[in-house]
């Protein structure tokens, strides 16, 4: 707990005379500096399934007695990766999703409720240096891919500054976008220029009205030539998502793996999860393994292939096919174990599960003045609380969390 004091006072003095650090000093001391989730979309939620907030305050000491003594193995050149980057099971966070923003040009059904969401105003979204002082931090401590989503990360004006300034990092190694596509086309030869190096595309149905049924506009037409526009720059492989729901698409994964014959596609299947306002319930949900199965009637020769520890995909291949397939199973066969992700929403909220609805606000530290190292420890303490894994997709339906639009795919 005397380190955690400690900290807080060294905040509480060199901010003394801001009004608002003076609430974040509070907050820091009873181990609260977190939101559940942001406050411009939903009323506060003080617990998370599971986790009562009566041990919040320990829990949050703790983890920062944990990275005080991690930062001075790191200083003598122990540990060759940040402390405040691994949480308490050994799990280093070398991959950062950052939002963009809250806004699309599609709405797509499991990703954004039918009555739309509240959006966050201008002013609370991070704006374009804070973004890039917050990567430069990340990668500082051994961030190595920073993936940049929404909402559309397309439609944010400064997209291309953005990735160019990311290019500047030393030691990021790879920058790569989510996407629904539609200015893809459009846009992809500045993104490469820029310094783009993946492109992941969302693609759920193969039917144009399905998809407008789907994603609730038009566009199609427009994914498609994005995906072709991707192939024709080099891209490989171009990686389109697919999240399947019965009664839907399930009945297209034939068609997805036989675009995989003659395009260097990866097509990645994934398993249906409970967000706020999609009407998620496990009867829509299609397993991974049912998955598989219906795919091997057709293709039984179809090949696993080896993939990196942190991988979260289960890969596969026809033999002789161009492209491949990936299953995404975050529901029916978690791989928290191996989990490498840290996610900042478009208003700088840090969440360390996709799962969890606990929350750091770094946008308030950040504009409250904050040094690097007082933004390191709180970011530290936050990754010290990272669960082993989820609470499984039933607990997970039950808990508030924010819509998927707010949160950055």
């Amino acid at each position: 707990m005397a380190t955690h004091v400690s900290m807080c006072y060294r905040l509480f003095d060199r901010h003394r005379s801001s009004a608002h650090f003076r609430k974040l000093f509070v907050q820091c001391l009873n181990g609260n500096i977190q939101r559940p989730y942001s406050g411009a979309t939903h009323k506060e939620n003080e617990l998370e399934l599971g986790d009562s907030t009566a041990s919040s305050a320990p829990n949050f000491a703790s983890s920062l007695k944990t990275r005080s003594s991690q930062e001075r193995l790191r200083e003598e050149s122990i540990l060759p990766f940040s402390a405040f980057l691994t949480d308490n099971f050994g799990r280093r966070h070398s991959y950062l999703r950052m939002s963009l923003t809250e806004k699309c040009n599609l709405r797509c059904q499991y990703c954004m409720p039918e009555d739309g969401v509240k959006l966050t105003p201008r002013s609370q979204l991070l704006s374009t240096s804070e973004v890039l002082t917050l990567a430069r931090l990340f990668v500082q401590e051994g961030v190595e891919k920073i993936r940049l989503t929404g909402g559309e990360p397309l439609i944010r004006p400064d997209v291309l500054d953005i990735i160019a300034e990311l290019r500047k990092l030393e030691g990021l190694k790879t920058i790569a976008v989510t996407t629904n596509g539609m200015n893809l086309a459009r846009l992809l030869p500045k993104l490469k220029d820029a310094g783009l190096d993946l492109i992941n595309i969302s693609l759920d149905s193969l039917v144009p009205a399905k998809f407008e049924f789907i994603v609730r506009r038009k566009g199609f037409h427009k994914v498609m030539e994005g995906i072709d526009k991707a192939i024709e720059m080099g891209y490989n492989p171009v990686k389109v998502n697919c999240v399947v729901m019965r009664g839907l698409n399930e009945d297209e994964l034939l068609d997805f793996v036989a675009l995989t014959e003659k395009k260097p596609l990866e097509v990645r299947f994934i398993e249906y999860m409970p967000f706020d306002g999609n009407k998620w319930n496990f009867k829509k949900m299609v397993s991974y393994q049912e998955m598989l199965d219906h795919i091997r009637q057709q293709w039984p020769n179809l090949e696993k292939l080896q993939t990196g520890q942190t991988e979260t995909a289960k890969t596969f291949k026809v033999p002789g096919f161009k492209g491949q397939v990936g299953f995404i199973t975050s529901m029916s066969d978690h791989f928290c174990g191996s989990c490498n992700r840290l996610r900042i929403t478009a208003d700088g909220s840090l969440k360390v599960c996709l799962f969890g609805n606990s929350e750091v606000s770094l946008r308030d530290v950040l504009r409250s003045g904050a040094s690097n190292e007082e933004l390191l420890q709180i970011i530290g303490a936050a990754v010290g609380r990272k669960k082993k894994q989820h609470a499984g997709m039933f607990s997970i339906s039950q808990m508030k969390n924010r819509p998927m639009i707010l949160i950055g795919g």
